[in-house]
């Protein structure tokens, strides 16, 4: 099978997994984030095979989808790429990039790098920045059933792990638990410079969105 039919026949599963997916995780998400880090590749001295198939796969099942179960998403990549007779170091590869993309209220330990995944984390990053960020954000507010936004609940910047993960916070929360510190973490030249103008973006819509709030335009 050609490096082509590859991608070809994980762009097939990966549209058939995520059939029926919430809106910002669906499709449409992963194939954001395989254009964003095929750009971001381009720059990069890097296995472009793996990127393709890293940004694919990433959140082939999330765990949020899956009652916080980090090992399914690992498990059903290395199943699909097992069926299509990959070389074990390739999926070891891509098993890793899923296990360590996330950001997990920035918790997320570091006991793998390679030049991948900083590639595909940069592009998973950047559909959480800008006017796709803001969309998909709000997005999963509403399909989550939480308020927009609640002046009496601050920000909590010092949660761990497990309590991000189960934060019911209002979304506007989320943006500064999370969104606008995303700039500060991209690993690549190419990353940061498209982070910073969508977190310009971001931080319009905010200072709009509190002005509105309190009556002031």
């Amino acid at each position: 099978m050609t490096q082509q039919q590859v991608i070809e026949s994980t762009v097939e599963f990966v549209k058939t997994q995520l059939q029926g997916a919430e809106g910002g995780h669906d499709w449409f998400h992963i194939e954001r984030v395989w254009r964003n880090a095929k750009l971001i590749a381009q720059n990069e001295d890097c296995d472009k095979g793996i990127v393709e198939l890293g940004a694919l796969l990433h959140d082939i099942a999330d765990s949020k989808f899956h009652d916080g179960d980090e090992t399914v998403g690992p498990r059903v990549a290395r199943e699909f790429l097992t069926s299509l007779e990959l070389p074990e170091e390739v999926i070891v590869h891509v098993e890793n990039i899923i296990k360590y993309i996330s950001y997990k209220g920035g918790h997320q330990s570091k006991d793998f790098t390679s030049k991948e995944l900083d590639i595909v984390q940069d592009a998973d990053r950047l559909d959480a920045l800008g006017a796709i960020g803001i969309a998909r954000s709000l997005n999963y507010g509403g399909f989550k059933n939480r308020a927009i936004y609640d002046p009496n609940i601050a920000p909590d910047l010092n949660m761990t792990k497990e309590q991000y993960k189960k934060s019911t916070a209002p979304t506007i929360n989320h943006f500064y638990e999370k969104l606008l510190l995303l700039k500060d973490l991209m690993n690549t030249d190419s990353g940061k410079e498209i982070a910073q103008k969508r977190h310009d973006y971001m931080q319009g819509f905010l200072d709009q969105f509190h002005a509105e709030w309190n009556g002031e335009l």
